[in-house]
Protein backbone atom coordinates (compact mmCIF):
# COMPACT_ATOMS: atom_id res chain seq x y z
CA UNK A 1 0.00 0.00 0.00
CA UNK A 2 1.15 3.54 -0.75
CA UNK A 3 2.42 5.51 2.23
CA UNK A 4 2.16 9.16 3.27
CA UNK A 5 3.31 11.28 6.20
CA UNK A 6 0.87 14.19 5.96
CA UNK A 7 -2.89 13.89 5.52
CA UNK A 8 -5.40 16.49 4.34
CA UNK A 9 -9.15 16.23 4.64
CA UNK A 10 -10.13 18.16 1.55
CA UNK A 11 -12.38 17.97 -1.46
CA UNK A 12 -12.31 18.80 -5.13
CA UNK A 13 -9.68 21.30 -6.14
CA UNK A 14 -6.90 19.71 -4.06
CA UNK A 15 -6.00 16.60 -6.05
CA UNK A 16 -4.20 18.46 -8.82
CA UNK A 17 -1.67 19.72 -6.28
CA UNK A 18 -0.08 16.26 -6.12
CA UNK A 19 2.50 14.79 -8.48
CA UNK A 20 2.77 11.05 -9.18
CA UNK A 21 -0.63 10.62 -7.56
CA UNK A 22 -2.39 7.30 -7.17
CA UNK A 23 -5.75 6.36 -5.75
CA UNK A 24 -5.71 3.95 -2.83
CA UNK A 25 -8.71 2.04 -1.52
CA UNK A 26 -8.28 1.50 2.22
CA UNK A 27 -10.25 -0.95 4.34
CA UNK A 28 -10.41 -0.31 8.07
CA UNK A 29 -11.83 -2.20 11.08
CA UNK A 30 -14.47 0.57 11.26
CA UNK A 31 -15.73 0.22 7.70
CA UNK A 32 -14.79 2.14 4.56
CA UNK A 33 -13.67 5.79 4.71
CA UNK A 34 -15.61 8.49 2.88
CA UNK A 35 -13.84 7.76 -0.43
CA UNK A 36 -10.64 6.47 -1.97
CA UNK A 37 -7.51 8.23 -0.74
CA UNK A 38 -5.32 10.05 -3.26
CA UNK A 39 -1.63 9.71 -2.36
CA UNK A 40 1.21 11.57 -4.04
CA UNK A 41 4.07 14.00 -3.57
CA UNK A 42 3.88 17.69 -2.78
CA UNK A 43 6.93 19.86 -2.07
CA UNK A 44 9.04 16.79 -1.40
CA UNK A 45 6.59 15.30 1.13
CA UNK A 46 4.29 12.33 0.77
CA UNK A 47 0.71 13.56 1.17
CA UNK A 48 -2.68 11.82 1.33
CA UNK A 49 -5.94 13.58 0.41
CA UNK A 50 -9.33 12.28 1.56
CA UNK A 51 -12.60 14.16 0.96
CA UNK A 52 -14.38 13.94 4.31
CA UNK A 53 -17.82 14.24 2.67
CA UNK A 54 -16.96 12.00 -0.30
CA UNK A 55 -16.16 13.27 -3.79
CA UNK A 56 -19.84 13.80 -4.59
CA UNK A 57 -20.46 15.33 -1.15
CA UNK A 58 -22.73 12.38 -0.49
CA UNK A 59 -22.13 12.17 3.27
CA UNK A 60 -23.71 14.92 5.40
CA UNK A 61 -21.77 15.83 8.56
CA UNK A 62 -23.67 13.52 10.91
CA UNK A 63 -23.23 10.51 8.60
CA UNK A 64 -19.47 10.74 8.00
CA UNK A 65 -17.54 7.68 9.20
CA UNK A 66 -14.98 9.72 11.11
CA UNK A 67 -13.38 6.67 12.72
CA UNK A 68 -12.77 5.06 9.33
CA UNK A 69 -11.37 8.30 7.91
CA UNK A 70 -8.83 8.71 10.72
CA UNK A 71 -8.00 5.00 10.73
CA UNK A 72 -7.37 5.08 6.97
CA UNK A 73 -4.92 7.95 7.37
CA UNK A 74 -3.11 6.13 10.19
CA UNK A 75 -2.91 2.92 8.14
CA UNK A 76 -1.18 4.88 5.37
CA UNK A 77 1.46 6.07 7.84
CA UNK A 78 0.14 9.61 8.24
CA UNK A 79 1.32 11.41 11.38
CA UNK A 80 0.11 14.97 10.72
CA UNK A 81 -3.37 15.96 9.56
CA UNK A 82 -4.45 19.31 8.15
CA UNK A 83 -8.19 19.86 8.51
CA UNK A 84 -9.36 22.77 6.35
CA UNK A 85 -13.11 23.35 6.44
CA UNK A 86 -15.85 25.84 5.68
CA UNK A 87 -17.17 27.50 8.83
CA UNK A 88 -19.50 30.25 9.96
CA UNK A 89 -18.75 33.32 12.04
CA UNK A 90 -20.51 34.13 15.32
CA UNK A 91 -19.02 37.62 15.66
CA UNK A 92 -18.83 40.67 13.36
CA UNK A 93 -15.04 40.80 13.88
CA UNK A 94 -14.62 37.50 12.00
CA UNK A 95 -15.71 38.17 8.43
CA UNK A 96 -16.50 35.94 5.44
CA UNK A 97 -13.22 35.29 3.65
CA UNK A 98 -11.21 35.35 6.90
CA UNK A 99 -9.12 32.41 8.12
CA UNK A 100 -9.35 31.23 11.74
CA UNK A 101 -6.76 28.84 13.17
CA UNK A 102 -8.84 27.45 16.01
CA UNK A 103 -7.27 26.63 19.36
CA UNK A 104 -10.37 25.34 21.21
CA UNK A 105 -13.66 23.61 20.45
CA UNK A 106 -17.04 22.92 22.06
CA UNK A 107 -18.92 19.76 21.13
CA UNK A 108 -22.67 20.11 20.58
CA UNK A 109 -23.09 16.95 18.48
CA UNK A 110 -24.84 13.76 19.54
CA UNK A 111 -24.85 10.11 18.52
CA UNK A 112 -21.55 10.16 16.65
CA UNK A 113 -19.04 7.34 17.17
CA UNK A 114 -16.36 9.48 18.77
CA UNK A 115 -13.80 7.07 20.24
CA UNK A 116 -11.69 4.11 19.20
CA UNK A 117 -11.67 2.85 22.78
CA UNK A 118 -14.93 1.19 23.79
CA UNK A 119 -13.09 -1.26 26.07
CA UNK A 120 -11.87 -3.53 27.50
CA UNK A 121 -8.88 -1.20 27.99
CA UNK A 122 -10.27 2.07 29.35
CA UNK A 123 -8.54 5.05 27.75
CA UNK A 124 -8.85 8.71 28.80
CA UNK A 125 -6.90 10.98 26.45
CA UNK A 126 -5.96 14.43 27.75
CA UNK A 127 -7.64 17.06 25.59
CA UNK A 128 -7.11 20.42 27.31
CA UNK A 129 -5.24 21.64 24.22
CA UNK A 130 -7.00 19.83 21.37
CA UNK A 131 -5.00 21.19 18.42
CA UNK A 132 -1.33 20.43 17.77
CA UNK A 133 0.77 23.40 18.93
CA UNK A 134 3.48 22.71 16.35
CA UNK A 135 1.08 22.59 13.40
CA UNK A 136 -0.77 25.68 14.64
CA UNK A 137 2.51 27.62 14.76
CA UNK A 138 3.46 26.54 11.23
CA UNK A 139 0.06 27.42 9.76
CA UNK A 140 -0.03 30.81 11.50
CA UNK A 141 3.48 31.68 10.30
CA UNK A 142 2.69 30.78 6.69
CA UNK A 143 -0.68 32.56 6.75
CA UNK A 144 1.06 35.70 8.03
CA UNK A 145 3.64 35.43 5.24
CA UNK A 146 0.81 35.37 2.70
CA UNK A 147 -0.84 38.33 4.48
CA UNK A 148 -4.14 36.47 4.69
CA UNK A 149 -6.96 37.95 6.81
CA UNK A 150 -6.08 35.89 9.86
CA UNK A 151 -7.36 35.17 13.37
CA UNK A 152 -4.69 33.22 15.23
CA UNK A 153 -7.07 31.64 17.72
CA UNK A 154 -10.74 31.00 18.19
CA UNK A 155 -13.22 28.56 19.68
CA UNK A 156 -15.31 26.54 17.25
CA UNK A 157 -18.66 25.18 18.41
CA UNK A 158 -19.46 21.99 16.52
CA UNK A 159 -23.17 21.42 15.87
CA UNK A 160 -24.86 18.25 14.75
CA UNK A 161 -26.26 19.38 11.41
CA UNK A 162 -27.25 18.96 8.73
CA UNK A 163 -29.55 21.90 9.48
CA UNK A 164 -28.14 25.32 10.30
CA UNK A 165 -28.73 27.04 13.67
CA UNK A 166 -31.86 28.80 14.82
CA UNK A 167 -31.47 32.47 15.73
CA UNK A 168 -31.84 31.61 19.42
CA UNK A 169 -29.14 28.94 19.24
CA UNK A 170 -26.78 31.28 17.44
CA UNK A 171 -27.36 34.03 20.04
CA UNK A 172 -26.56 31.53 22.78
CA UNK A 173 -23.32 30.41 21.10
CA UNK A 174 -22.29 34.04 20.57
CA UNK A 175 -23.10 34.90 24.20
CA UNK A 176 -20.62 32.23 25.32
CA UNK A 177 -17.84 34.07 23.52
CA UNK A 178 -17.37 31.43 20.81
CA UNK A 179 -16.21 32.77 17.44
CA UNK A 180 -16.68 29.97 14.89
CA UNK A 181 -19.41 27.42 14.08
CA UNK A 182 -18.93 24.21 12.11
CA UNK A 183 -20.41 20.70 11.70
CA UNK A 184 -17.37 18.45 11.18
CA UNK A 185 -14.57 19.30 13.63
CA UNK A 186 -15.86 16.83 16.19
CA UNK A 187 -15.09 13.95 16.47
CA UNK A 188 -12.48 14.30 13.72
CA UNK A 189 -9.90 16.07 15.89
CA UNK A 190 -10.57 13.91 18.98
CA UNK A 191 -10.10 10.68 17.03
CA UNK A 192 -6.84 11.99 15.61
CA UNK A 193 -5.52 12.55 19.15
CA UNK A 194 -6.60 9.03 20.14
CA UNK A 195 -4.35 7.71 17.35
CA UNK A 196 -1.52 10.04 18.42
CA UNK A 197 -1.80 12.03 15.20
CA UNK A 198 -1.15 15.77 15.08
CA UNK A 199 -4.16 17.79 13.91
CA UNK A 200 -4.72 21.43 13.00
CA UNK A 201 -7.87 23.18 11.86
CA UNK A 202 -7.96 25.87 9.18
CA UNK A 203 -11.42 27.43 9.22
CA UNK A 204 -12.31 29.40 6.10
CA UNK A 205 -15.20 31.67 7.10
CA UNK A 206 -18.04 31.59 4.57
CA UNK A 207 -20.96 33.27 6.39
CA UNK A 208 -22.35 34.98 9.51
CA UNK A 209 -24.50 31.99 10.61
CA UNK A 210 -27.91 33.67 11.19
CA UNK A 211 -26.64 37.14 10.33
CA UNK A 212 -25.47 40.04 12.49
CA UNK A 213 -27.91 41.93 14.70
CA UNK A 214 -28.38 45.48 13.45
CA UNK A 215 -26.79 44.74 10.06
CA UNK A 216 -29.46 44.00 7.43
CA UNK A 217 -26.79 43.21 4.82
CA UNK A 218 -25.56 40.17 6.80
CA UNK A 219 -28.14 37.58 5.82
CA UNK A 220 -28.69 34.12 7.39
CA UNK A 221 -26.50 31.40 5.95
CA UNK A 222 -27.55 29.27 2.99
CA UNK A 223 -25.80 26.21 1.54
CA UNK A 224 -25.53 28.02 -1.79
CA UNK A 225 -23.70 30.96 -0.20
CA UNK A 226 -21.32 28.67 1.72
CA UNK A 227 -20.28 26.94 -1.51
CA UNK A 228 -19.90 30.26 -3.36
CA UNK A 229 -17.64 31.87 -0.75
CA UNK A 230 -15.60 28.72 -0.23
CA UNK A 231 -14.93 28.37 -3.98
CA UNK A 232 -14.06 32.05 -4.25
CA UNK A 233 -11.34 31.57 -1.64
CA UNK A 234 -10.15 28.12 -2.68
CA UNK A 235 -7.02 29.43 -4.42
CA UNK A 236 -5.90 31.21 -1.24
CA UNK A 237 -6.46 28.05 0.79
CA UNK A 238 -4.49 25.95 -1.67
CA UNK A 239 -1.66 28.49 -1.66
CA UNK A 240 -1.57 28.30 2.13
CA UNK A 241 -1.38 24.50 2.07
CA UNK A 242 1.43 24.65 -0.50
CA UNK A 243 3.46 26.75 1.93
CA UNK A 244 2.53 24.84 5.08
CA UNK A 245 3.42 21.33 3.93
CA UNK A 246 7.16 21.86 3.29
CA UNK A 247 7.44 23.93 6.49
CA UNK A 248 6.21 21.11 8.76
CA UNK A 249 9.12 19.72 10.83
CA UNK A 250 9.94 16.10 10.07
CA UNK A 251 10.47 15.23 13.73
CA UNK A 252 7.63 15.39 16.23
CA UNK A 253 8.20 16.73 19.75
CA UNK A 254 4.61 17.76 20.53
CA UNK A 255 2.26 16.18 23.11
CA UNK A 256 0.16 14.60 20.33
CA UNK A 257 2.87 12.02 19.61
CA UNK A 258 2.66 10.56 23.13
CA UNK A 259 -1.05 11.11 23.89
CA UNK A 260 -1.62 7.51 25.00
CA UNK A 261 1.36 7.29 27.32
CA UNK A 262 -0.60 8.22 30.47
CA UNK A 263 -4.12 7.62 29.16
CA UNK A 264 -4.66 3.95 29.95
CA UNK A 265 -6.31 2.66 33.13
Amino acid sequence: MAEAEIGIFGGSGFYELLSDAEEVRVETPYGPPSDVVTVGELAGRRVAFLPRHGRRHQYPPHMINYRANIAAMAQLGVQRILGPCAAGSLTPAVRPGDFVICDQFVDRTHGRRDTFYDGPVTTHVSFAEPYCPTLRRVVIEQARALELPLHERGTVVVIQGPRFSSAAESRWYRAQGWEVINMTQYPELALARERELCYVNISLITDYDVGVEGDPTAQPVTAEEVVRIFRANLDRLRELLLRVIPAIPRERDCPCATALRAARV
